[in-house]
């Protein structure tokens, strides 16, 4: 990040290219100090809907300067950079138009990243990123539980090899999670429960309370590595309009975030939030969604740490 110092005055000045939080943005991830990296994936040629996706990186940064004020989120007690240390290394490159290149390279540099001890959060792009960032955790924790929020189970055989819709169908056959140990919440299109998956549909887990969700995640995963990926268009439309596929029943923007602090002490090792696409959205509430999610994920991670 470019930074001039206005001896004069003693304001410091700085460029508008900038990463989450107003980090800035660093573009040496294997080998800088971190217990964190973010990295955008601006992709969205998997998508069964509307697209748009690519643009979900840029704009969950962008309005994440609305959160970038509090010294200490509510209702977590501490300051965030106090316990972790987060660096936004920018946006995954790969040849435009070129779904394997782009799957070869996320893999590739997921697996650097793990591999010099630092995890990953991951802003999509349609949720077909979540398959290659799998294959590289998997290299590293074997087998690993899923948590996933969703309206849709993504378990659909019927797709291509490239397709938002299929990447829990061919995960469990590549051997990268285990759906015995595996929760998806707010799912309201069509399943098959024997595919596996403990599903808390739309319609359950708006009627269960925070706790007993959690109860349940909690029994299913037990102290599992796990994988927290998060759709957007789990939330219904009205907390979240600008995704590619919407659908109505879906969970509050509160109960997302009341959910994810509950499962603050599972072992997860990789996350993800995937499918804001800012061209469909309204005054930011959809990429604010993201970023505040993507944020109370950094702060469940923090929360481990003294």
């Amino acid at each position: 990040m470019d930074q001039t110092l206005n001896h004069e005055h003693d304001i410091s000045l700085v460029s508008n290219a900038f990463g989450f939080l107003r980090l800035p943005l660093c573009f040496s991830p294997y080998t800088a100090e971190a217990d964190v990296v973010i990295t955008g994936v601006p992709f969205d040629m998997a998508t069964s809907g509307r697209p748009g996706t690519r643009f979900g990186p840029n704009g969950m940064r962008q309005v994440s300067t609305q959160l970038a004020w509090e010294e200490k989120r509510y209702p977590w007690n501490f300051k965030l950079s106090d316990r972790l240390n987060v660096i936004d290394c920018g946006d995954l490159v790969y040849a435009f138009g070129d779904n394997q290149d782009m799957c070869s390279k996320l893999t590739e540099h997921a697996d650097k990243l793990i591999a010099s001890g630092k995890k990953l959060l991951t802003f999509g792009g349609d949720h077909f990123i979540t398959l290659p960032l799998l294959r590289a955790h998997a290299k590293h924790y074997g087998k690993m539980s899923l948590i996933h929020f969703d309206a849709h189970a993504d378990t659909y055989s019927n797709g291509s090899a490239y397709d938002h819709g299929t990447m829990f169908y061919h995960a469990p056959k590549e051997g990268l999670i285990d759906p015995q140990s595996s929760v998806q919440v707010g799912i309201r299109t069509e399943f098959d429960e024997k595919d596996g998956f403990m599903v808390l549909d739309g319609a359950l887990a708006n009627d269960l309370s925070v706790d007993e969700i959690s109860k349940r995640i909690h029994q299913r995963v037990k102290d599992n590595p796990c994988y927290l990926t998060f759709d957007i268009d789990c939330l219904d439309p009205a907390y979240a309009p600008g995704t590619g596929t919407p659908v109505l029943g879906g969970l509050s923007s509160d109960k997302v975030l009341k959910i994810l602090r509950a499962l603050k002490d599972l072992n997860i090792v990789g996350m993800d939030v995937v499918e804001v696409s800012p061209p469909y959205d309204h005054a930011e509430l959809t990429s604010l969604a993201g970023a505040t999610i993507a944020l109370e994920m950094l702060y469940m991670q923090a929360s481990n740490r003294k």
